[in-house]
């Protein structure tokens, strides 16, 4: 079955080309006290007293059927409590995971090694514009994925950020192919970016006793068989002991950074360690943009999250592991970058920053407790694109929702072909900091910026009726003024920051910086 975003089940009556209209009728919703459902079906509350807004749009001719409802008016609550009571008896459930195991999940996420890339950005930009930064992001992001889960309250039958891209964009058919497109992508990116750090690692730890390009594709074999269990709920017992491991391994560094009398590369002519609160004169705009996208990698990981709401028993608890993250976030990458940044200095900075330190030991032993999240996240990323396409292929099937012969073997098949293209992605792009700007410039752009100040617009066009924009407060139209900010730094990053980022690619290679593509030469630290 292609992947086709309109494909619909057979007690489906709408036309495959079904595209609905921007003034789809919209569903209202009051808050109950004790939290009675009352009303008719187009007015419920959730057990809880939660406030549910309206819907946007009816429901994606795609996820029409017996799962949830072939009524345009069709309420949010409604389609969550279809979906958990049809899938009571099946052997493979997806709405499965509490508020903490989801943060597991998320603490996997973002605790991460791109948190050893913070120290470089600091170097670059300064220590101070560096944390104000680090604070700004982290903000933005905790708002726009708070706007990202009310959207998915009123759809809960949304499974990705594709079905949301179509939604957005007024049922367009093109919007959903444009989103899986870029969806797939950066998922992959990120997968590539594992399978070069994994290569990168076993090169220092065995000291290039391999090409280059066995140790990137033993790593790409080891993930892909990682990445064989098919629900998140199974994958978040593995998160939690990932994201205790980073957290152990980003602490030693730091630790040893200032234990260790001084950093790799030092020479008196170069000096002690040299750090600042504001950025070295003669900082080019290419890297100190540069080292900003690094930082917004970090943060940004909203194309996730409506996966993970997905397979969330009770959605609404989402904030709670949010805002746990974001806290955790804040500290640990504004402690770790500062302490190893004002420790190594300008002078011997490296990304990641384990190739600063000068003791080879400390090196090894912080480095090595990395090991699990190298591994995880590349996987974590892998099965978000793995269930996109199995959902697609097997929906309405047995394949889905039971062990099958035919069901394993595609999903194993799947998830080889992504790690394919991770592994050719890691070899053609084989350094670390300008693979983070290129992906933070080409995909966070929409998936952390354009798309969730564009979702709020539409949920405040329906709550409001056709006269909102003429009747808003002043807190109304200062909301609405963040929101357009946030469209315009998601265009800025696209345009502006691919540009710097493809720019810096090109002059890594011309200075010799990095080898060729698929080389064997060694890239440990």
């Amino acid at each position: 079955m292609a992947l086709n975003p309109n494909h619909e089940s057979s007690n489906n009556s709408l036309p495959p080309n079904y595209e609905f209209s921007p003034t789809a009728p919209a569903v209202t919703e009051k808050r109950i006290e004790g939290g009675v459902l009352e009303g008719d079906e187009t007015t419920r509350t959730r057990k809880g007293g939660l406030k549910v807004g309206a819907r946007i749009a009816p429901v994606l001719p795609h996820l029409r059927g017996a799962d949830f409802s072939d009524s345009d008016s069709v309420n949010g609550t409604d389609v969550l409590e279809k979906q958990l009571e049809l899938e009571s008896g099946n052997a493979l459930q997806y709405r499965t995971c509490s508020w903490q195991k989801t943060a597991f999940l998320l603490f996997s996420e973002y605790i991460c090694l791109a948190i050893m890339s913070f120290p470089w950005s600091y170097s670059i930009l300064g220590l101070v514009p560096g944390l104000i930064l680090t604070v700004v992001v982290a903000a933005v992001v905790l708002y726009t994925s708070l706007v990202l889960w009310e959207f998915c309250l009123r759809h809960p039958e949304v499974r990705d950020v594709c079905d949301i891209g179509q939604m957005l964009f007024w049922g367009k058919t093109w919007a959903w192919y444009a989103t899986a497109v870029m969806f797939i992508l950066n998922n992959t990116f990120i997968q590539g970016l594992h399978v070069l750090i994994t290569a990168k690692y076993l090169n220092t730890m065995t000291h290039h006793s391999q090409c280059t390009v066995v140790f990137a594709v033993i790593s790409t074999i080891v993930c892909w068989f990682c990445s064989l269990p098919r629900t998140f709920d199974a994958l978040s017992k593995i998160a939690c002991a990932t994201a205790f491991f980073t957290f152990i391994s980003v602490l030693l560094a730091t630790i040893f950074s200032g234990l260790e009398d001084k950093p790799l590369g030092f020479t008196e002519e170069l000096g002690a360690p040299i750090y600042t609160a504001l950025p070295l004169p003669g900082t080019t705009f290419v890297s100190a943009m540069s080292a900003f996208l690094n930082i917004s990698y970090t943060f940004i990981g909203q194309i996730t999250l409506p996966s993970f709401i997905a397979e969330m028993r009770e959605p609404k608890d989402f904030p709670k592991a949010l805002w746990a993250v974001t806290i955790a976030e804040i500290i640990v990458f504004s402690v770790v970058g500062a302490v190893i940044y004002v420790y190594t200095g300008n002078q011997y900075m490296t990304a990641p920053a384990f190739g600063s330190l000068g003791n080879e030991v400390y090196k090894k032993v912080s480095f090595s407790f990395m090991i699990p999240t190298l591994i995880f996240l590349g996987v974590l990323y892998a099965t978000v694109s793995a269930r996109f396409i199995f959902f697609r292929i097997f929906e309405g099937t047995i394949h889905k929702s039971s062990h099958t012969v035919i069901g394993w073997s595609s999903w194993a098949g799947i998830l080889a072909l992504t790690w394919l293209g991770a592994f050719i992605i890691a070899e053609v792009i084989p350094f670390f900091s300008d693979l983070l700007s290129l992906m933070s410039s080409l995909f966070d752009s929409f998936f952390g910026f354009i798309f969730w100040g564009v979702a709020y617009i539409r949920m405040r066009r329906v709550d409001g009726g056709v006269r909102w924009l003429h009747e808003q407060s002043v807190k109304g139209y200062a909301i609405l003024g963040l929101n357009l900010f946030i469209i315009g730094v998601g265009f800025f990053f696209l345009t502006v920051g691919t540009y710097v980022s493809v720019q810096s690619i090109i002059d890594s290679y011309a200075s010799g910086a990095v080898g060729g593509v698929f080389t064997c030469a060694d890239n440990g630290i």
